[in-house]
């Protein structure tokens, strides 16, 4: 990937659209844009109205051009961006204009790698931007739109910034003279190690939270056979998503669909019925059930009778076909009819009060993926390390400490590789 290069790429999405927003980024754009304006003097950040042509003068398409000069945008180059009429055959023919005059099209993520090359983002910036431009629910932009405009490398830059200095105070015992240090040095620098393993742990217990706000609260409907899983997943749906029937076995796979329950994105899942059964589709339905179970946030146990089981905070208890049943005797249960809608409501706020018990209050969470989580998870260790098995040797403790920090660094992206950067942008979408 050539850094230099001018690249271009559909910012809106592709489709018919009354606008389609059309993003260059490279050195020295003034002269491109003076020509496509057809005319030499103009302002930076605003907006023309434009006759865009091509090279024999035939008009592409009636446009809005705004020009962003270096270093005020959003890539740290100069960039263009080009408001057409959002039709397939107009954006076609702008990218072939732009294509004639030695531009490319941008890969994943090429525009945001270069405002990081340009010390416009960081990687958690970026990991942001992704769970952003990813974002279904209003509970989802929130999250992430506080991590984009720097939240969580706010945190990550304390906690490089403390371990650093704890490691060259570390590094300096072993230099100089004792008066010649602060106080107590060597305590301090082992208590506040203490409070930074303490803080990232707590950080790494919120993981489930960070999954469950950017990728979903995950919700399971489990129970034996005939017990009106799939009527119930249909009513909190809000329509017919999986197949009813009397007959048993009738769901033999996971059918999911995706809910807003006051702005969390929620993925809701109706099983294969549990039972012992010699059908091979059958029960490798019921294995991905248990699969699921071990995945999932809150799990719903169905029953059709008045079974009375200990229950935990994972799972509530739903005993369905209400109608049926003269006296309810279980009072830690939710009884439900999903035939006429009995108690479904009950059961929402139900699922409301557990969801949210889970996920509200949550402001400080960090956005945590794969890639920062493996990363948070090896900065922890290594300052479990420099805590319990540090004997007086303080060198060894600052190399624990220092290697703590090359984590968190190459989080930020301020230590980074080709393979941490590519894994961080391939996340982005063209355009960005």
């Amino acid at each position: 990937m050539n850094n230099t290069d001018t690249i271009f790429a559909l910012s809106s999405g592709f489709g018919k659209s009354g606008v389609g927003v059309i993003r260059i980024s490279g050195d020295n754009l003034h002269d491109f844009f003076a020509k496509i304006l057809g005319r030499k003097k103009f302002d930076a950040r605003h907006a023309y109205f434009c006759n865009l042509r091509d090279e024999n003068g035939d008009l592409i398409d009636q446009c809005i051009a705004i020009y962003f000069a270096t270093p005020n945008s959003f890539t740290g180059t100069d960039v263009i961006e080009i408001h057409s009429h959002g039709a397939p055959a107009v954006v076609n023919k702008i990218f072939a204009f732009l294509s004639a005059q030695n531009m490319r099209m941008a890969e994943p993520g090429e525009f945001s790698r270069r405002a990081f090359l340009n010390g416009k983002m960081n990687l958690s910036d970026v990991d942001g931007l992704a769970a952003l431009l990813d974002a279904q629910t209003d509970k989802q932009r929130q999250f992430a739109l506080k991590s984009m405009l720097g939240r969580d490398s706010e945190k990550y830059n304390d906690w490089r910034e403390q371990m650093v200095e704890i490691a060259a105070y570390a590094a300096a015992i072993l230099d100089y003279d004792a008066d010649d240090l602060p106080k107590n040095i060597s305590e301090k620098i082992l208590a506040k190690t203490k409070e930074l393993f303490s803080e990232i742990n707590t950080s790494l217990s919120q993981y489930n939270i960070s999954r469950a706000i950017t990728h979903g609260f995950n919700i399971v409907l489990v129970g034996e056979t005939n017990v009106g899983k799939s009527s119930i997943f249909n009513r909190l749906v809000g329509h017919n998503r999986a197949i009813v029937s009397d007959i048993a076995g009738t769901t033999r796979d996971v059918v999911s669909a995706q809910i807003d329950i006051d702005g969390y994105l929620v993925n809701l899942s109706d099983t294969a019925g549990l039972r012992d059964t010699d059908d091979k589709i059958e029960k490798i339905g019921i294995d991905r059930t248990r699969a699921e179970t071990e995945n999932a946030d809150l799990i719903l146990h169905i029953f059709c009778d008045n079974t009375d089981i200990a229950t935990d905070n994972k799972t509530i208890i739903v005993i369905n076909k209400s109608d049926k049943i003269k006296t309810r005797k279980n009072k830690n249960a939710i009884y439900t009819s999903a035939e006429t809608g009995d108690g479904i409501d009950t059961l929402l706020s139900a699922i409301r009060e557990k969801m949210h018990s889970m996920l509200d209050n949550t402001e400080n969470a960090l956005v945590l993926n794969a890639r920062t989580y493996k990363l948070l998870t090896d900065t922890k260790y290594e300052l479990e390390n420099a805590i319990q098995k540090f004997d007086g040797n303080y060198d060894i403790f600052a190399e624990h400490v220092r290697t703590a920090a090359d984590n968190i660094g190459k989080i930020l992206g301020t230590i980074t590789a080709n393979d941490i950067m590519d894994a961080t942008f391939s996340q982005l979408c063209l355009g960005k």
